[in-house]
């Protein structure tokens, strides 16, 4: 490698904190400060880490320059092994220094190279994956990852990390850039990507991810420091069964209005995982709030366990498998759950091998 373009990196382990993805939180908090946004200007490369001009940049972006800046013979030393992507638009020897001219070559005009991400989930294969930009979501879920390891069909898909987008069946074809993703309503993010069959309740994961960020945020900006609780509690209302349908109009103002008021990426992409279910799954908030029902059988506030006359032979394993001993019944007589006991584990309904629970 020419000495021209040699430099140390020195690592920093930091404290952890969400809010310190953003650039002038995190520097904030390398100077033994509180991670805090800043406005900007001055931006970084004008005045960052004390006072000086800073260059800061995702682990991921340093760590692809060497491929950018080794020539592409560098590609035959035995130092760098071959990558172990599947995928065959990948070049199987890409990691060993390629030059800019190989590495623009892969992706779309916009979004250039490669990208990382961590898949998860339902799904077969699950973990860290190398991907050229432009790649399908259909690709990456039932190509590398091998398709959903349940026999439960593919619901969604969440992108981004927990302030991330989730995104249908219908968008699958969607190709994986900057732009693309935005479009949809998620965002690349951090390179999470947690894979989702109907056994997910969509209303639940807005849920608990906003409950993350509503936690992680520094308090600086009202919107995100008052509008994200308001919205996680009508979430919770919402899976207890105690919802209105005026509460989805409210969330959706309230997320608009942390979007646009908020002070850094936090506050302004907190609010995308509930815009994108009631986007895409807005059925399931109103199953949730009109039905009292949650589809995917998830919130427990909403379920409730009952035994079939019609398919019960009183065989008691779902009364030996209570926990809480809220199933009475003899051997051979019909069963019945004492709802008033019932903590809603789904043990009697896994055991029952005649299909006699039901929620």
């Amino acid at each position: 490698m020419n000495s021209d373009f040699s430099f140390d990196l020195y690592i920093k382990e930091g404290a952890g904190a969400f809010v310190c993805g953003e650039e002038t939180a995190l520097m904030a908090s390398i100077e033994g400060k509180r991670g805090m946004p800043t406005l900007r200007p001055p931006y970084p490369a004008q005045s960052g880490l004390w006072k000086y001009p800073t260059n800061i940049n995702n682990v991921e972006t340093f760590a692809n320059i060497p491929s950018i800046l080794y020539p592409p013979t560098f590609m035959a030393s035995p130092t760098f092994p071959p990558t172990f992507m599947e995928s065959p638009a990948f070049p199987p020897t890409f990691m060993g220094g390629v030059g800019g001219g190989q590495f623009t070559s892969l992706g779309t005009p916009k979004s250039k190279g490669t990208k990382v991400f961590a898949l998860a989930g339902k799904i077969k294969k699950s973990g860290l994956i190398e991907v050229p930009m432009g790649i399908p979501l259909r690709d990456i879920i039932f190509k590398i990852g091998g398709g959903m390891k349940t026999a439960s069909p593919f619901k969604a898909v969440q992108l981004g990390g927990p302030s991330g987008g989730c995104i249908p069946e219908s968008l699958l074809d969607t190709p994986v850039d900057y732009e693309s993703l935005v479009a949809t309503g998620a965002i690349m993010g951090s390179g999470g990507m947690v894979v989702m069959d109907y056994e997910t309740c969509m209303v639940d994961v807005a849920r608990y991810f906003l409950s993350f960020t509503q936690k992680e945020s520094c308090g600086k900006c009202t919107f995100c420091r008052i509008g994200t609780r308001r919205m996680l509690e009508i979430l919770e209302r919402i899976v207890d069964g105690r919802g209105r349908l005026e509460d989805l109009d409210t969330l959706h103002s309230l997320a608009i209005s942390i979007n646009q008021s908020s002070l850094c990426g936090l506050g302004q992409t907190a609010p995308n995982p509930v815009l994108t279910t009631l986007k895409y799954f807005r059925n399931e908030y109103e199953a949730h709030i009109i039905d009292q029902k949650c589809p995917a059988g998830v919130c427990k506030a909403l379920i409730n366990y009952t035994i079939l006359e019609n398919k019960c032979v009183g065989c008691t394993l779902c009364r030996k498998a209570c926990p809480v001993s809220c199933i009475v019944g003899n051997p051979k007589q019909i069963h019945i759950i004492d709802q008033t006991k019932c903590i809603k584990c789904g043990m009697c309904i896994k055991v029952c091998k005649f299909g006699a629970v039901i929620t």
